[in-house]
């Protein structure tokens, strides 16, 4: 679908970005019925939703005219969970709604108060905050929202996780009861029904993902893991995927403390988010793997909250997600805006049922196996290495192959290339030997499928010997 129904200022923003075709929660918005209504709306993270509500509120905002009017108090206001996502948010509508003159501010925790209060008061059409941020400024009377038109919950679900839902209310209770109400969620959990009963009124449901539905567009593996080889595993999980960020999710501060810190010790370029760290701290950190210098990022739950990494290929579980919906959130890091990405769940002795109990309440199929082995890593590292080699060839200068000349001159070409090898294995962190998982136990099967109930009387230790998974060869011929 395309953008034809489009407020035309938007449609002007949207021609100079680009964007020719409507993705599927940006069409479900523009559809006719959803015109002047409330919205409950479960979409998929990285699925264009923050252009698809701009698109929905623009009509109520500026009705027929071309471009806002000035004024001082705001008429629409988006709330998100998290600092990064707020000014992602205040980002994408700020050239959204350009055309049109619309004027969006930022206010979220972190930043300077008083910086806010004289944005406010040069007059704004659109806020985006966080909801502490949020309740100050309108506690103390300087965010006045008395000629308020929409409000718009973005990731809902997520500002309910992290204990939100006083603040949403106290925001919700301030705003004019003539109003439309837009809620985004990844997942509709009770909770956000309640919220929606309460707040919104005859909200028009548009499901593009049901609760804990997987990304379609990620890849998942279950790693089952020897005793003590839980770092020594992600290692070589980060050696054998050639991917330019990854996400390691850790359940305590103290865990993401102790990888961080080993990870950088084997060379790897990594960054930590936990809640210790101050904002600054935590934006460094962001701008060290949006531009490259970082490769890993080790963070908890809480703290990797409303991240946007366009470029992350990797997620890992290093320790297992506490339910599905955690599991969901986790994995949905990656394989965003149409890119494919890869999930790798580690999986500690005794962990499997636990990980199929998961698996199947998230409706995950997961492929199972061991850790990239050393031989398997250095394997796939050669390969690299070739395919280095010859996309640089064909760029040689004169003066590259005169310099090859004398090499040549001196050494055999093996002799030679052994050093090129050498140089390229000195530059990447050396994969770690594992332990063998127990001999004794069948090896994992192909997928998490359902298990058969106490009542069967079945008392196989594994799966049958043609359904059996976890062999070297498991790992080698796929890439993410």
């Amino acid at each position: 679908m395309s953008f034809a129904l489009s407020h035309p200022s938007l449609l002007r923003a949207l021609t100079e970005r680009g964007y020719i075709t409507a993705t599927p929660v940006q069409a479900a918005v523009l559809q006719p019925d959803t015109a002047e209504r409330d919205l409950l709306v479960s979409a998929q993270t990285g699925s264009g939703k923050t252009v698809a509500y701009g698109l929905s509120i623009a009509s109520t905002l500026l009705g027929t005219a071309e471009r806002f009017k000035s004024g001082d108090k705001p008429l629409a206001l988006v709330v998100a969970p998290t600092r990064e996502l707020a000014m992602q948010v205040h980002k994408e509508l700020t050239w959204l709604f350009a055309p049109a003159d619309g004027r969006v501010v930022a206010c979220v925790g972190g930043m300077d108060i008083r910086q806010d209060q004289r944005a406010l008061s040069r007059g704004v059409h659109i806020v985006v905050g966080t909801p502490g941020r949020l309740c100050d400024h309108i506690e103390s009377g300087v965010l006045k929202l008395t000629q308020l038109k929409a409000v718009v919950l973005d990731e809902a679900d997520e500002m309910l996780d992290m204990g939100f839902r006083d603040e949403l209310e106290r925001i919700l209770a301030a705003v004019p009861a003539e109003r439309r109400t837009l809620l985004f969620s990844a997942t509709i959990p009770k909770q956000i029904v309640a919220l929606t009963k309460k707040y919104q009124r005859d909200a028009l449901r548009i499901a593009l993902s049901t609760r804990n539905e997987p990304h379609g567009d990620i890849e998942y593996r279950a790693i089952e893991i020897g005793p003590n080889d839980h770092e020594h595993a992600i290692v070589n999980v980060l050696r054998y995927f050639d991917v330019r960020g990854a996400l390691a999710f850790c359940s305590t501060r103290d865990a993401v403390r102790h990888l961080h810190a080993n990870l950088m010790e084997r060379g790897f370029s990594a960054v930590s988010l936990s809640g210790e760290l101050s904002q600054a701290e935590r934006t460094r950190a962001l701008h060290a793997l949006r531009d490259g210098r970082a490769r890993v990022c080790v963070a908890t739950d809480v703290a990797a909250r409303g991240l946007d990494l366009p470029d992350l290929g990797l997620v890992i579980h290093a320790d297992l997600p506490q339910n599905a919906e955690s599991l969901v959130h986790r994995s949905g890091r990656t394989g965003r805006a149409g890119k494919k990405g890869l999930c790798v769940v580690l999986v500690p002795p005794q962990g499997r049922r636990r990980a199929e109990r998961l698996f199947a309440a998230a409706h995950i199929n997961a492929q199972w196996g061991p850790p990239p082995s050393p031989k398997e890593i250095r394997a796939r590292d050669q390969q690299q290495l070739v395919r280095e080699i010859a996309a640089m060839a064909a760029d040689g200068t004169e003066d590259d192959l005169e310099t090859a000349r004398i090499l040549l001159a001196e050494r055999s070409p093996e002799e030679i290339a052994a050093v090129l090898v050498r140089m390229h294995r000195g530059l990447m962190p050396e994969p770690e030997e594992l332990r063998q998982t127990n001999p004794n136990r069948a090896n994992p099967r192909d997928s998490a499928g359902p298990r058969k109930s106490a009542g069967t009387n079945d008392k196989r230790k594994g799966p049958p010997k043609h359904d059996r998974g976890g062999t070297r060869s498991d790992f080698g011929p796929k890439r993410p």
